[in-house]
């Protein structure tokens, strides 16, 4: 007898609960590299893409500067997905079989993780919040396939470790 399915829902998370905080491969010597909210930042309740920006490196000690123009999302899972402010290559990405499978920080592949590893999967109510594309709802096709899902959980353990944070 198999227990209780394990169970996902929809926590309307979008793109924006996982920029604050994005880690990439340093530009100065290729390990991990975080891209936080520049201090001193007084658009604190303004639009997170257009926010002020710093890369910066434990390894190496680089630390860069971006003054906050419109940044550009990841177009998807054809390419290697990169950073929005910097175009740094994300830290956490891996190449399947049917693109590449990335996240912006723990959090985002967390909620990942737990989505594909769910055997029933709800979906977020979007007439309370007048919010209908979650980035649960945007995923492709390939990463919502059942017969997809050891494969993709074997593509998420094969991803870099994460860097401590500090």
């Amino acid at each position: 007898m198999t227990g209780p399915p394990d169970r996902f829902r929809d926590p309307r998370a979008t793109t924006d609960h996982f920029v604050g905080l994005v880690l990439v491969s340093c530009p100065g010597c290729a390990r991990a590299a975080r891209v936080v909210r520049a201090p001193g930042d007084t658009a604190a309740g303004g639009p997170i893409l257009r926010s002020p920006r710093r890369l910066v490196c434990g390894g190496c000690g680089l630390s860069r500067r971006w003054d906050g123009h419109l940044g550009r999302l990841s177009p998807g899972a054809a390419q290697p997905a990169k950073d929005p402010y910097f175009g740094q290559p994300l830290w956490l990405q891996v190449q399947t079989r049917h693109g590449w499978l990335w996240a912006y920080n723990l959090e985002h592949l967390d909620l990942l993780r737990h989505f594909v590893q769910a055997t029933l999967r709800e979906r977020a109510t979007w007439y309370d919040t007048r919010q209908r594309m979650t980035l649960v709802a945007r995923l492709p096709a390939w990463l919502k396939r059942a017969r997809n899902r050891e494969e993709i959980l074997r593509a998420i353990a094969r991803m870099p470790p994460a860097p401590a944070i500090a």
